[in-house]
C-alpha cells in the first residue's frame, strides 16, 4: 500500500471577532514583556493623573506583587469599568489630539492589557467623592473602598495563567533590577514628584520632590554630576537640556544613557548616532558616554505614535534634529586644554599605605567653567619653537622639526653641559591655566607646575590633539578637493538608492563624491575626494547614500577624513625620547590651552592630570 504523500486539506473556519479577553491578551504580548513594563505603564498613568506622591511595593521582583499608589486626581466611580476596557482612554478624543499629543499614555491599552495577564484590583477616589471606589479585573462592577484621594492599582501574580509567558521571566534579582531602572528613568525626568521605593517590605528607594540637578544625584550619584559637562541650547522651538559626562569617564556599557523627548524616555536612533557623532574624536575605543538629555520640541514635530510601549518616536524633521545635537554636544565638548584646571578636583595620588595597589591618578574632573578673565600677557616673553599659527594653504608645516637645529636632529649628542642659571619665570596663573614647564620625565612626560600644584602632560598624546585640530581647521577652511577616476566604479543600486542620488546630487557633489545614473539600476561613481581615492569607493558611496536618507547630509565623509587626519597627525606628533627645550615644552602648552578638545588624544586618552598641593602634602604627611 503506497504511503500518502499528500496532507489532508483543513476544514474551512467561519471568520468570527475574537473574544475580548484573547484581544486584550494579544495587545498584552506587545505592551507587558515583564513586571518592570507594568511597572511602567502604572508609573505613566499616575503622572498623568498630577500625582505629586508616589508609592511603588514590590515583592518577588514584582513577579508576585505590584503596587503603585499615588495621590493624583482620581478616577470616578462611573468610569471605573471604563478604564478596564480596550481603548478606553482620557488623553485624547480626536486626530488632531493624537497628532500633539502630550500625555504619557494615549492608547487605552494599558490597563486591560494588564488584567488580562494578571490578577487587577484598581481602587480611585476623586477629590470630591465621599470615599473610595474598588473594581477588579477579572469582576464585573465596582465596591465601596477606603482610600486617599488618588489611584491604587494592584497587580498579582503575572502571567500566572499563562505559563508559556511565565517561563520567561528571569530570577526575582534581575526582574527587581528591570524595575528600579524604569523607576529611575521615570524619577529623573520627574524631579518635582516625590518616590518611595519597596521591595518584599523593605525600603529601597527614597526621592523627595526637588530640582532636577539634584534629582540627578540622587539617581545616578554625585560621580557623574562631578564628572559631566552641562548642556543648554534653545533655537526656535527646539532646545535641549541636561548633562553629558566628560570621555575620561566613560564607561564599557551603555547602561547610563537616558534620553529624553518631551519628558519621554525614548530610545532613538538619530539622536544616538548624533550624540556618538559629537564624542567620536575624544571617546577611547569602545567606551560609551553616560548622559542625562531633555529634547523638547513641538509635539506636531514628533510621532510618538510608532509602537505600542512607546519607546521608540520618529521626527518630522530628523536631519534637523540630528544636526543641533551633535553641534550642540560638539561644542559643549570642545573646551580647551586646561579650561578644567582651576576649580577641578584633584587627581588622586597615592599615599604611603595605598602605593602597593599601585593605583594611577584619576582624570581631572569638574563642572562646566566660565570663561578666563581677559588679563594682560605675561611680562616674561618666550620664544616658542612650536608653529603657533597654521594657515590653511601650510598645513605641512605641522610636520616641519620643532627645532631644525636641535642636537637630535642630527644624530650627533653633545657632551652634557650643567644648564646656565635661568630667572624664574613671572606669570599669571588665570592666564596659564597649564601653568609653566619645569622639565622632561624620561622622554616622554612634561612637568609643569600651575597655580594649584604639578600638571603632568603626555608630550605625544598632547601635541597629536593639537596637530590634529589643526588638521581639521585647515581642511574646513577649504572646498574638498574632488579626484576624477578614470574608470568610473558602477555599483547596482535600488530604486531607492537611485531617488537619493538624484535628491541630493548637489550635496553629493559638494563633498567631492560625483555619482551619476547609468541606467534604471545603476549608479556611476565618476569622483571621490582626493584623500580617500584609495579607499572602498564602492563603500563610501553606499554609507554616504545611506547617510543622506537618514540624517540629511553624510556624516562618513566626515568621520573618514578625520580618521585620515588622525593618522597623519599621529605621525606628526613629536616622539617618545624626544628631547625638548624649557621653551619648547612651554609652547606645547599654550598651543593646548588654545586647542578645543585637548584634554584628550585623537584616541580618547586623557593628555593630562592635574595634582593640589594638598594632595602632594598628604603624600609627604606634611602637617599630620
Amino acid at each position: 500500500m503506497p504511503f500518502c504523500t499528500d496532507p489532508p486539506m483543513p476544514s474551512r473556519r467561519a471568520i468570527a471577532p475574537l473574544p475580548d479577553l484573547l484581544v486584550s491578551q494579544i495587545a498584552a504580548g506587545e505592551v507587558i514583556e515583564r513586571p518592570a513594563s507594568v511597572l511602567k505603564e502604572l508609573l505613566e498613568n499616575a503622572l498623568d493623573a498630577a500625582a505629586n506622591t508616589i508609592e511603588i511595593r514590590l515583592d518577588g521582583g514584582g513577579i508576585r506583587r505590584i503596587l503603585v499608589t499615588d495621590d493624583g486626581t482620581g478616577i470616578p466611580r462611573d468610569e471605573l469599568a471604563l478604564a478596564l476596557q480596550q481603548h478606553a482612554t482620557s488623553k485624547i478624543s480626536s486626530l488632531h489630539e493624537l497628532e500633539a499629543v502630550a500625555s504619557m499614555g494615549f492608547r487605552g491599552e494599558a490597563l486591560p492589557s494588564i488584567a488580562s495577564v494578571g490578577r487587577l484590583t484598581l481602587v480611585s477616589r476623586t477629590v470630591d467623592a465621599e470615599h473610595a471606589w474598588q473594581i477588579q479585573g477579572h469582576v464585573a462592577g465596582t465596591e465601596p473602598a477606603a482610600a486617599q484621594v488618588g489611584t491604587r492599582v494592584e497587580v498579582r501574580q503575572l502571567f500566572d495563567e499563562i505559563p508559556a509567558r511565565r517561563k520567561f521571566l528571569r530570577t526575582e534579582a534581575t526582574e527587581y533590577g528591570h524595575c528600579l531602572g524604569t523607576l529611575e528613568r521615570i524619577a529623573l525626568s520627574n524631579p518635582h514628584i516625590a518616590f518611595r521605593l519597596f521591595h518584599n517590605d523593605k525600603p529601597q528607594r527614597n526621592w523627595v520632590a526637588t530640582d532636577i540637578h539634584t534629582r540627578i544625584q540622587d539617581v545616578l550619584g554625585e560621580e557623574f554630576d562631578e564628572q559631566s559637562l552641562s548642556v543648554e541650547r534653545h533655537q526656535g522651538l527646539v532646545s535641549i537640556e541636561g548633562r553629558i559626562t566628560r570621555p575620561t569617564f566613560a564607561r564599557n556599557r551603555a547602561d547610563r544613557q537616558y534620553l529624553y523627548v518631551n519628558g519621554r524616555y525614548v530610545r532613538d536612533r538619530t539622536v544616538s548616532h548624533a550624540i556618538r557623532q559629537a564624542y567620536a574624536d575624544v571617546l577611547h575605543g569602545e567606551r560609551q558616554p553616560a548622559y542625562v538629555l531633555f529634547l523638547s520640541l513641538d509635539p506636531a514635530a514628533v510621532d510618538v505614535n510608532v509602537h505600542p510601549a512607546k519607546h521608540e518616536v520618529r521626527f518630522r524633521d530628523s536631519g534637523a534634529i540630528h544636526r543641533f545635537v551633535a553641534q550642540t554636544l560638539g561644542e559643549a565638548l570642545a573646551q580647551r586644554g586646561g579650561a578644567l584646571a582651576h576649580d577641578a578636583p584633584a587627581g588622586i595620588i597615592p599615599t604611603p599605605a595605598a602605593q602597593e595597589q599601585s593605583t594611577p591618578p584619576t582624570p581631572l574632573a569638574a563642572h562646566t567653567m566660565s570663561p578666563l578673565p581677559a588679563r594682560s600677557a605675561p611680562q616674561t616673553q618666550h620664544h616658542f619653537h612650536l608653529q603657533e599659527r597654521l594657515p590653511a594653504s601650510d598645513w605641512q608645516t605641522l610636520y616641519r622639526p620643532l627645532t631644525p637645529t636641535h642636537p637630535s636632529a642630527t644624530g650627533v649628542r653633545p657632551e652634557p653641559e650643567l644648564p646656565a642659571p635661568r630667572p624664574a619665570p613671572r606669570y599669571d596663573p588665570t592666564e596659564l591655566p597649564l601653568g609653566m614647564a619645569l622639565g622632561q620625565l624620561h622622554g616622554i612626560y612634561i612637568l609643569a607646575q600651575n597655580a594649584q600644584g604639578l600638571i603632568l602632560v603626555d608630550m605625544h598624546a598632547a601635541h597629536e590633539r593639537v596637530v590634529y585640530e589643526a588638521l581639521k581647521s585647515a581642511m574646513d577652511t577649504q572646498a574638498l578637493p574632488a579626484q576624477e577616476l578614470l574608470v568610473p566604479v558602477v555599483l547596482s543600486a535600488s530604486a531607492t538608492d537611485m531617488a537619493r542620488a538624484e535628491t541630493h546630487q548637489d550635496v553629493l557633489d559638494s563633498l567631492g563624491l560625483r555619482i551619476r545614473p547609468t541606467g534604471p539600476t545603476s549608479l556611476a561613481i565618476r569622483a571621490v575626494p582626493a584623500m580617500l581615492a584609495q579607499g572602498d569607493i564602492e563603500a563610501l558611496a553606499r554609507g554616504v547614500l545611506a547617510d543622506l536618507e537618514r540624517v540629511g547630509h553624510s556624516a562618513r565623509l566626515t568621520e573618514q577624513r578625520n580618521e585620515l587626519l588622525s593618522s597623519m597627525a599621529c605621525h606628526g606628533a613629536i616622539r617618545a625620547n624626544r628631547r625638548l627645550t624649557i621653551d619648547e615644552m612651554n609652547g606645547l602648552l599654550r598651543q593646548m590651552e588654545r586647542t578645543e578638545r585637548a584634554d584628550q588624544c585623537n584616541h580618547g586618552r586623557p593628555t593630562w592630570f592635574q595634582w593640589s598641593m594638598g594632595d602632594l602634602d598628604k603624600l609627604f604627611m606634611r602637617g599630620q
